[in-house]
């Protein structure tokens, strides 16, 4: 066991920045994350719109991975994958999903739970035309979470497609967005001496917003 990992137990921040009281919240969640995501992009956070999306496979096992959020349309967070991938094929079975902003730099996180569905295929091309090039036969070249012997492999196939489109890059078939329609949304802030507030945003039998203070 090396210093690091003999350190771990000691490891530890102590929250200072602020607090967060129901009395501030805009009274929709969109609205109230808007605000939060405009603060971490002001003060630089690394990939601000970088959210951790969990997923239930086969028999119950959870899984987890980052991914970017592409939009806020219409009450749901939205982003885009290859339909072929562990996740897509996950929330195919399963479409409860939850996605979580680690915003630590700011001693803040954003936890999302709710159920995921495609956005229209218009939708779609509409955010693929926006893509660099790069990433557009990237997504070609890439048949995501399927097993390849090499890397070499896979810098062949993005070769090859690459000399496949040599102009515009079509949409795959295999590629779409999803839209995250939350049923809850909790805002998390550090507290000092770990009395961290965490207000949650939870729809109500009117499909209206009530917000519900959480123990640390």
């Amino acid at each position: 066991m090396d210093a690091v990992e003999e350190g771990l137990s000691r490891m530890r921040r102590r929250y200072t920045a602020g607090r967060l009281l129901e009395r501030d919240l805009a009274p929709d969640p969109f609205d109230e994350f808007r605000a939060w995501l405009h603060d971490a992009v002001t003060v630089g956070i690394a990939e601000p719109n970088a959210m951790v999306l969990g997923t239930v496979g086969p028999g119950g096992q959870p899984s987890s991975r980052s991914v970017l959020l592409k939009g806020i349309d219409d009450g749901a967070f939205v982003f885009f994958t290859n339909t072929g991938s562990r996740k897509a094929a996950e929330i195919a079975g399963n479409p409860r999903v939850s996605l979580c902003f680690p915003w630590i730099a700011m001693e803040r996180q954003v936890l999302v739970c709710g159920s995921a569905s495609t956005v229209s295929r218009e939708a779609t091309r509409a955010y693929w035309r926006t893509r660099p090039r790069e990433s557009q036969i990237g997504a070609w070249a890439s048949r995501q979470s399927s097993v390849i012997a090499t890397r070499e492999e896979l810098e062949a196939l993005a070769a090859e497609m690459s000399e496949r489109y040599p102009d515009e890059v079509p949409l795959p078939d295999f590629w779409s967005g999803f839209r995250v329609v939350p049923d809850t949304v909790e805002f998390w802030q550090g507290g000092v001496a770990r009395l961290h507030d965490r207000l949650r945003y939870r729809r109500g039998p009117e499909q209206e917003w009530i917000v519900e203070r959480l123990a640390p």
